[in-house]
């Protein structure tokens, strides 16, 4: 895996080519001490992931990554002194295309220092993804509900790259008094978010919040998986979280929570696939749309990556594809039975 290293300061990035070089199966392609240096090596040569940081001179990490995503788009991860401190900028990059982001890990000549184990877990969780091929579904589900049996209302989206910005599109034009329940699983480290959802907030119409264990799905609230551990709705009809299946490279799994919906929820569903790298989320989509949901993925052409809604289009599990501005009108209409007050339904 050939990975390329973003980053103005010299201990940085000596310290992010030491833990890249001590896995046989690394290397670096190519060091660039600025954004719009990285932009024009990634031209020429397009590496398998890059670590980005943010705060660089001439062109910063948030628009290296933009341009990069729309010239020759590749994994990247944001590797920053303080995720904590750039929290907005750390959300722009992810909306702009980032994969994730964590705080610039120092390792010294030994080898050994703090944050090392933790990016190169993220390292390997983008390499499987790299080399992912498309995958039989490695978990089961049980059709002891069946989907509209009562007229309660279910909104379930899933995103990865590129994710927190079509979900501000998504919730910013969805009405205030929409009378659904709606529940997002966007692959995220669980350190992210609380930041995801304050930032959420200030797009939304509707109040957001992290799902906690044991919540009950409530109309006009917007749920977002929490943990790293993959979020479900349980026998109880309350969601809950559990680390099985441990080998999916998704986690939380949008497979998981779309398949829980299958088991233990009785209404009306509409579920939608946003941007993302990967499959994760096609398979679900699929069976809730043979199981009566309306089932809604972004087009490519407002996607940052074009991965699981892609995949779910060749599989046919979408009844509509639709540019991400679109997509709100389209799931108030199926929920309300008339486009909503804030916003017109698009021709596409």
């Amino acid at each position: 895996m050939r990975i390329a290293i973003v980053n103005d300061m010299k201990m940085a990035v000596e310290s992010l080519r030491r833990i890249v070089v001590s896995r046989p199966e690394y290397g670096v392609a190519w060091i660039a001490l600025n954004g719009r240096d990285a932009v024009e090596r990634c031209a020429q040569d397009t590496p398998d992931l890059i670590l980005m940081d943010l705060i660089m001179p001439e062109m910063n990490g948030v628009e290296a990554t933009r341009e990069i995503m729309a010239r020759t788009p590749c994994p990247i991860v944001v590797v920053t002194s303080s995720v904590t401190d750039n929290v907005s900028l750390v959300f722009e990059a992810m909306g702009a295309g980032a994969l994730d982001a964590v705080s610039t890990p120092m390792v010294g000549p030994s080898g050994e220092g703090r944050g090392k184990d933790d990016l190169l877990k993220k390292i390997h969780t983008i390499e499987r993804l790299n080399t992912a091929t498309r995958h039989k579904p490695t978990h089961q589900f049980h059709e002891s509900a069946s989907l509209g049996v009562t007229d309660r209302w279910l909104l379930a989206i899933g995103a990865s790259t590129g994710g927190p910005g079509a979900l501000a599109s998504v919730l910013s034009r969805l009405p205030k008094d929409l009378p659904a329940s709606t529940v997002i699983v966007q692959h995220v480290d669980e350190h992210f978010t609380p930041g995801l959802v304050q930032w959420l907030n200030t797009q939304s119409n509707l109040p957001v919040r992290l799902a906690r264990e044991g919540d009950r799905l409530t109309p006009g609230t917007v749920l977002v998986a929490a943990t790293n551990d993959h979020l479900y709705i349980n026998d109880d009809g309350c969601l809950g979280y559990k680390s099985e299946p441990v080998k999916l490279p998704y986690r939380p799994s949008v497979d998981v929570f779309f398949d829980s919906i299958l088991g233990h929820w009785s209404g009306k569903v509409c579920a939608a696939l946003l941007t993302g790298m990967g499959k994760d989320g096609a398979d679900g989509l699929l069976r809730l749309r043979r199981h009566g949901a309306y089932t809604v993925a972004q087009n490519a052409e407002t996607c940052k990556v074009y991965g699981m809604p892609k995949a779910a289009v060749e599989m046919n599990a979408a009844v509509d594809v639709l540019p991400v501005d679109d997509i709100a009108d389209a799931l108030s209409v199926r929920v309300l039975g008339q486009p909503p007050k804030c916003g017109k339904m698009s021709s596409v």
